[in-house]
């Protein structure tokens, strides 16, 4: 599939895209304090800086858009090889891939449980996702007891 916007346009469309504060962000987090849970946003005291921290529980969330964090890796790769810039998309996505690991990794170790959600599961399922994270604070509960 070609790129049907000139580089301008790209440029334009990419630099508007938001770290903090997405949509995906926004809608778990309003989901979460209308169920009573309070939180840190974009949690600095952690590698990686969660997009939501349950600091009572130790539990980092991150909600991750799929094309920045390589959902279906096999199928983006390809993908990605094919179009404009690959060389820079594909080192980009994949260093935040091992990123993501190593920022998982970091927080297991100290304690922390770490939630990743794709954005399309929040959208779709956040029923589901915030059934994920009750089950990790009934979790904390039971290992406080």
């Amino acid at each position: 599939m070609a790129d049907v916007l000139t580089p301008e346009q790209r440029h334009k469309n990419m630099s508007h895209i938001r770290s903090k504060d997405t949509s995906i962000e926004v809608t778990l987090r309003k989901a979460l304090w209308h169920k009573g849970y309070r939180y840190r946003k974009n949690y600095k005291e952690l590698k990686g800086k969660p997009d939501i921290a349950i600091t009572k529980y130790q539990i980092a969330i991150f909600c991750d858009s799929e094309f920045f964090h390589g959902k279906d890796w096999p199928e983006l790769e390809k993908r990605l090889l094919k179009g404009t810039n690959s060389e820079y998309w594909y080192g980009k996505i994949k260093r935040n891939m091992e990123w993501d690991e190593e920022v998982n990794q970091t927080l297991y170790g100290a304690g922390w449980i770490v939630l990743r959600f794709w954005g399309s599961d929040i959208k779709k399922h956040l029923d589901k996702c915030l059934q994920t994270i009750d089950e990790a604070v009934f979790d904390r509960k039971m290992m406080d007891y």
